[in-house]
């Protein structure tokens, strides 16, 4: 029998342009998945505290009181009971081991890591997780994806990730490219780190030929740290140059075929000025998503973002059709109100805040379904202002990228 398997149709005529471009994983070799955990309700926590009352209550119970008491369900290959508890003894009173953890889309959390695999957590990725022990960045982004039809799985962290980051889709799974690399941790580093010397520098994760062809490029010297000096580029410009072209609309309409089935390829650089024009509004986004930016304050102040409403400020509301949240305006639906309980809301939204994806996620919907039942406090109530500006200014700056 002769058997036909047809595809989606794919634009095949922009494959030579795309190719032209260098490979994401090749750029920053070293990579991997995010850590997968096998019980991410027991191994994370949305506040440190309360990471550290199960550690207490876990080593306070016996292997089948913790299974019943913490719901950890039967035992698997990789991750046991037993293999938890064991990691936790060996780790708990020799370091720092609770670490902050990017769980979802400005969502961060809470872990205790050892970098041991089939330990506390299942898979940890320490090979590229123990460079987020320190100052770093890490551009997260998906390997396929097939939520939507249209590109949207990249992000950035300062910390450790979770496998599901971006996406908790199983196709859509999310990878972690780590700015720097740090050397291990071990008996000779403890010793220099003991006599008050210091350890051994960071080096870039970049690739020296592809960073070499850049160079050529753009007619600029590259340098391991950024500096003052003219006429010289660094990591963090690459990142963030990488980060404005992946999240330019033309870019991602153009070569969506392509980007759904693997790494993201990335154009040279064609000269300096759109370089640098590009790096700026990166540099603005990567600050923007890691809610650092001076410009979010502004911009809810513009947008007239509030909370009015005294109340328990319990998240009862559901997000679906019956349990509405987003309620637009009768004088201007491109604003509405986004209601957390049937008193209490968020004014002046704007719809495509509320409406915005990031991977598989709708930050600014998944980050109150993740806190049903939850009492919101002052600190919740203004992140979420933050992640409402953060996704309309996003809306915004896609376009200036679009625009150079």
């Amino acid at each position: 029998y002769l058997i036909l398997i047809y595809y989606s149709p794919k634009d095949f005529a922009a494959q030579g342009e795309y190719d032209k471009g260098f490979e994401l994983h090749k750029l920053i070799p070293t990579n991997s998945v995010g850590i997968v955990t096998a019980r991410d309700n027991f191994t994370i926590h949305e506040k440190k505290e309360n990471l550290l009352k199960t550690l207490a209550k876990f080593r306070s119970l016996s292997d089948e009181d913790a299974r019943s008491y913490f719901k950890l369900g039967k035992d698997v290959r990789d991750w046991k009971v037993s293999f938890a508890r064991e990691d936790i003894e060996n780790y708990i009173d020799k370091k720092d081991s609770v670490k902050p953890i990017s769980y979802r889309i400005f969502d961060n959390r809470w872990t205790f890591y050892t970098g041991n695999s089939k330990g506390f957590h299942c898979y940890p990725r320490h090979e590229v997780m123990q460079s987020m022990l320190s100052d770093n960045l890490l551009l997260t982004c998906c390997k396929q994806f097939k939520s939507g039809d249209y590109y949207q799985h990249v992000f950035i962290s300062n910390n450790m990730i979770e496998s599901s980051y971006v996406s908790n889709k199983t196709s859509e799974i999310t990878s972690a490219f780590p700015l720097y690399i740090y050397p291990k941790e071990d008996t000779q580093t403890e010793l220099l780190d003991s006599e008050g010397q210091d350890t051994p520098a960071r080096t870039p994760n970049i690739d020296p030929e592809i960073v070499e062809d850049i160079a050529k490029g753009i007619g600029l010297i590259f340098t391991n740290e950024k500096e003052d000096t003219a006429g010289t580029f660094a990591p963090i410009d690459i990142l963030d140059y990488i980060y404005a072209v992946l999240h330019s609309p033309t870019y991602r309409e153009t070569y969506k075929e392509f980007l759904k089935i693997d790494f993201p390829r990335v154009p040279y650089p064609s000269d300096t000025e759109t370089f640098w024009q590009l790096v700026a509004l990166g540099g603005e986004l990567r600050q923007i998503h890691l809610l650092e930016s001076p410009k979010l304050g502004a911009h809810i102040k513009s947008l007239g973002l509030g909370y009015p409403m005294a109340g328990d400020s319990c998240v009862t509301r559901k997000m679906s059709k019956n349990s509405i949240g987003f309620e637009p305006e009768e004088a201007d639906s491109s604003i509405g109100k986004v209601w957390i309980n049937d008193t209490q809301y968020f004014t002046n939204v704007p719809l495509v805040a509320w409406e915005f994806y990031i991977g598989g996620y709708q930050p600014a919907q998944k980050w109150l379904k993740d806190r049903q039942g939850r009492t919101l406090d002052i600190s919740d109530v203004k992140h979420y202002m933050n992640i409402i500006a953060a996704l309309s200014l996003t809306a915004d700056i896609m376009q200036q990228i679009d625009a150079i």
